[in-house]
């Protein structure tokens, strides 16, 4: 069952043009031997062509737009191409053919044209239809980016011209000049052939998988120019019938936060398809390091590809040209001193690696237990005195103004506690981080109950 958009409609006009190329073949050949002129002899095997091609259209694009299956999984829009291809090899055939008997009988001199008035007639009608036919399929063509129906088009299109030529012809041999017939036949054949060579062209460059003309600078230019792209790394493009598949790979800053590479792949994907009528987009995104990186975030991301979680209470300093860098990670609960002395052996390793020059590297282990559910408990009753004496502390530093939160939950024996600190106004970001650091020490020094202690800063 066909799924693709405007199957109805490329599938109507197909079966269209099938009867107008009926209705034309016949009637031109029926006046073609009539009248024994090899003008409208050829414009009647002209039609016969078109009419085959019609066929094959009709059921390219029945053909073309089915879904993908497991032994298409491109879909099957290259039918459109290949049909297109047929219809090529069919012009070129009859061209040979029309070409050898107008010759033979300009050598050999043997003409005999019958002209009446519906010949003329019948040529007239042929143009009439052929241009109604032309604009028909054109329109729907365009529309939905049909190669094959484009093709058809393009045929109808040529026997307007064509069918000009032949009725000058007839002309020529009314008017006592028999030989003009012949020669109009070789026009014609001639126009065909340019046809035939530019549809040929076109269906063996999609079927090589060349890339639509201009396209492939549209994209890469539409793709640079999207916010948080740094780079466009590849853009491979193929067609198979109406339809375009892009595969790009793009270049992000490793810093970025997942969500938002996520969105900005997102846009890389709805800017393509917004260039193209009909296309399948692929987006790679490959995380790169930048110029404008600092040293923290090469640090973090040295941890985080080590396999941690990005670090905490970090702080660079620069002296002298060296870099002296202290932070805190978070280290799975039960691990060995020297399984820990490994890993911070790892990690400073890799600093030194990508930073430089570095003088000292201060690595502070806190355990975790990752992937491992507890059940908390809120803590009262006998528990009452540890909340009370955490708050004694906290409220005790004078750089605090007060607490108006302190959770505190317990699970076997050990307690996480949750605390928001009212810190003045006016103090700058360091001093904050300064003191939060300090009663965050404070805790774990006086109470060894503690798992974990979070603090959340709030200004008054």
């Amino acid at each position: 069952m066909n799924t693709a958009p405007g199957a109805k409609e490329k599938r109507a006009a197909a079966l269209s043009s099938v009867a107008a190329a009926i209705f034309l073949t016949g009637i031109k050949l029926i006046v073609g031997l009539k009248t024994n002129s090899l003008g409208i002899l050829s414009e009647a095997a002209h039609s016969g062509l078109d009419l085959v091609a019609a066929v094959i259209t009709y059921f390219a694009v029945t053909i073309s737009d089915k879904p993908p299956d497991k032994e298409h999984q491109y879909g099957h829009g290259k039918i459109e191409n290949l049909s297109a291809l047929v219809e090529t090899v069919l012009l070129v055939l009859t061209c040979v053919w029309i070409l050898y008997e107008a010759i033979n009988r300009l050598i050999t001199n043997v003409t005999h044209v019958e002209v009446s008035f519906y010949s003329y007639g019948i040529m007239a009608l042929a143009i009439i239809v052929d241009i109604s036919r032309s604009r028909v399929l054109s329109r729907v063509a365009k529309k939905y980016n049909s190669q094959a129906l484009a093709a058809d088009a393009l045929h109808f299109s040529s026997d307007v011209w064509s069918s000009t030529v032949v009725i000058l012809g007839l002309f020529c041999v009314s008017s006592g000049y028999p030989t003009i017939d012949s020669v109009a036949a070789m026009a014609v054949a001639f126009l065909v052939l340019f046809v035939s060579y530019k549809l040929g062209r076109e269906t063996i460059d999609v079927l090589l998988d060349r890339v639509p003309r201009g396209l492939y600078d549209t994209v890469l230019t539409g793709v640079r120019n999207i916010e948080g792209i740094e780079d466009v790394e590849s853009v491979r493009l193929r067609s198979s019938g109406a339809k375009v598949f892009v595969d790009t790979a793009v270049a992000i800053r490793r810093t970025m936060p997942f969500e938002k590479a996520h969105a900005v792949v997102t846009a890389v994907e709805e800017k393509i398809r917004s260039l193209h009528a009909d296309v399948d987009v692929i987006v790679h995104a490959k995380p790169v390091q930048t110029e404008d990186e600092s040293v923290a975030d090469k640090v973090r991301m040295i941890v985080s590809k080590i396999g941690f979680r990005a670090p905490h209470n970090l702080e660079v300093h620069h002296l002298e040209g060296r870099y002296y860098i202290d932070f805190d990670i978070e280290f799975p609960k039960g691990k060995t001193f020297r399984e820990a002395h490994d890993v911070t052996a790892e990690i400073e390793s890799e600093i030194g690696k990508e930073i430089s020059p570095v003088e000292k590297i201060t690595i502070h282990l806190e355990e975790f237990q990752p992937d491992v559910e507890s059940l908390a408990v809120s803590v009262g009753g006998g528990e009452q005195a540890i909340r009370g004496a955490i708050l004694e502390k906290v409220l005790s530093d004078e750089d605090v103004v007060d607490c108006p939160e302190l959770t505190l939950l317990g699970s076997g024996g050990r307690y996480n506690v949750y605390l928001t600190l009212g810190i003045g106004r006016d103090s700058t970001l360091d001093e904050v981080h300064r003191i939060v650091t300090r009663v965050e020490s404070d805790l774990y020094r006086l109470f060894s109950e503690l798992n974990r202690v979070m603090i959340h800063a709030e200004p008054r």
